[in-house]
């Protein structure tokens, strides 16, 4: 009996710490989201505007929202369709050997600083996209392939876990009715770990939608609303990060607000993504 009470206590004892660390991680979150919107609120109603122009006392954030939107969306139609295929290759095709070399290389990207992306970019992809296409190479395509290769890693190693968590049972009763390797692929591996791959790329959107230097670098910084793939455009994160270090008054005031704004966007399309998977 003195064992099981005490079993009990200890098993109390860690519930209250998972609950303390719980409860921990929601406060932070909330108690960023309350500084963000409260330093912001003041220049809340200006966002909406077409034209940033601090000196003239303009603070409408549209141009950046469709430059992040386009440069994130860019991003997610080249890494996620590379995510989900380097994930079934590691665990239906490649042989063990081969998935224990070609899984740490991949995992390693996750580990380069964005910056080292970012000046990659600078040197390799913007020449080479002004000489093969034309324009400035600043743009919504470099952009978007450096958060390609950015967020790849961690597309992939999540949707290679959802991959494998879908049971055995599934492939070999598929298999046993006659179906090819890509219909069981295409029938029973996706649609069953449907949630963990939104999962992947819930996360992917969110660590694009988030980066700042790699993109500052490659995107030009125009603060207008692109024509095209080829167009340069500047981001919410990147706007933040060039004028906070000088912004005073009003003018500091609408980039916490353009912070809360891109905080919204992030909980949206979250919210959105997990409805999708349910």
């Amino acid at each position: 009996m003195t064992d099981l009470w005490g079993r009990l206590r200890r098993e109390a004892a860690v519930r209250a710490v998972l609950l303390l660390c719980a409860l921990g991680a929601s406060a932070a979150v909330l108690l960023i989201a309350f500084f963000v919107v409260a330093e912001g609120w003041p220049a809340l109603g200006a966002l909406p505007g077409a034209r940033w122009d601090p000196e003239e006392g303009h603070f409408g954030v549209q141009a950046m929202v469709w430059g992040s939107l386009a440069v994130t969306g860019g991003a997610l139609l080249l890494a996620v369709p590379a995510g989900v295929g380097m994930a079934l290759f590691l665990t239906e095709v490649a042989p063990p050997s081969l998935a224990l070399v070609v899984r740490p290389l991949l995992q390693s990207l996750a580990g380069v600083p964005s910056v080292v992306y970012g000046f990659v970019g600078l040197q390799v992809l913007v020449p080479a996209i002004r000489r093969a296409l034309g324009g400035p190479g600043f743009s919504v395509l470099a952009g978007a392939c450096v958060l390609a290769v950015m967020i790849l890693p961690t597309i992939a190693a999540i949707a290679e876990d959802a991959l494998r968590a879908v049971p055995v049972a599934y492939r070999e009763g598929a298999v046993a009715l006659g179906a090819t390797q890509w219909q069981v692929v295409r029938r029973i591996l996706l649609p069953a770990a449907r949630s963990g791959l939104i999962t992947a790329v819930v996360l992917g959107l969110g660590r694009a939608l988030g980066e700042t230097m790699a993109v500052m670098m490659v995107t030009g910084n125009v603060a207008a609303p692109p024509g095209s793939i080829l167009d340069p455009v500047r981001t919410l994160t990147g706007n933040i990060a060039m004028e906070m270090g000088y912004a005073v008054g009003r003018h500091r005031e609408a980039l916490f607000a353009s912070g809360a704004l891109l905080l919204a966007m992030v909980m949206a399309l979250n919210a959105a993504a997990r409805r999708v998977g349910r």
